[in-house]
């Protein structure tokens, strides 16, 4: 049984929804974030960087304890433990790593900070719009690379994952999909699987409830 340190968020769900693709057994261990949880010395001791998610697996290789910490560094450990969607071959698996790692240090960081200035209780208009017209340059990335492909590695993937719930909020960013079709198309697709249902459901309606808080505040300045 792997615990899985988390919260509804999407790097919180990039796992839930690996793990729910795969059957491997799993806890979820909540790190309220909004408490403050992230910086307890228990997590901490997990999580250096005090981030969630991350998972203890008491049965890693060569079965001793493992514990894992940022989200691009547990899909892949899990890809390689499942034994799928992270293929082993080298040239497969660079493709799967280089969306992988876009996601990590481009379409998260950059929706996450957009995300938080579109609902900062001080607008900043320079940063909300640096941050903003960079998602949708990432966006177009994302939508020319599947003009030509059906996942965004070829086959379906961790990497698909990992950028599957960072694009679920495309609509708090004004991003039309009609501007993205391609886009649009994988994202139905990939939503429509069972696994990400299930995984993508976990929390889904306090990760909501937190989401209008936000907006009324915003309505209210």
């Amino acid at each position: 049984m792997i615990d899985l340190h988390f919260w509804p968020t999407p790097n919180g769900w990039k796992i839930t929804i690996m793990l729910e693709e795969t059957g491997l057994p799993y806890r979820l261990v909540p790190v309220d974030i909004g408490a403050g949880a992230q910086h307890a010395p228990e997590f901490r001791a997990l999580s250096p960087n005090g981030r969630m998610p991350a998972i203890h697996d008491p049965e890693g290789p060569d079965g001793a304890p493992i514990s894992i910490f940022e989200s691009g560094a547990i899909l892949q450990y899990l890809g390689d433990k499942a034994g799928r969607f992270y293929p082993a071959e080298r040239r497969a698996r660079t493709r799967v790593e280089q969306w992988l790692f876009w996601q990590c240090a481009g379409l998260g960081p950059m929706a996450g900070q957009a995300a938080h200035f579109r609902y900062h209780e001080e607008r900043i208009d320079y940063a909300l719009d640096r941050y903003v017209n960079e998602t949708r340059r990432l966006y177009g990335v994302l939508d020319k690379a599947l003009a030509d492909t059906e996942y965004v590695a070829g086959d379906y993937s961790i990497a698909d994952m990992a950028i599957w719930p960072w694009t679920r909020g495309y609509k708090g960013l004004a991003i039309d999909p009609a501007e993205f079709p391609n886009f649009h198309r994988w994202f139905k697709q990939v939503g429509s699987r069972d696994a990400v249902r299930a995984g993508a459901a976990i929390g889904k309606e306090a990760f909501a409830e937190r989401q209008r808080e936000m907006i009324r505040q915003e309505v209210t300045r």
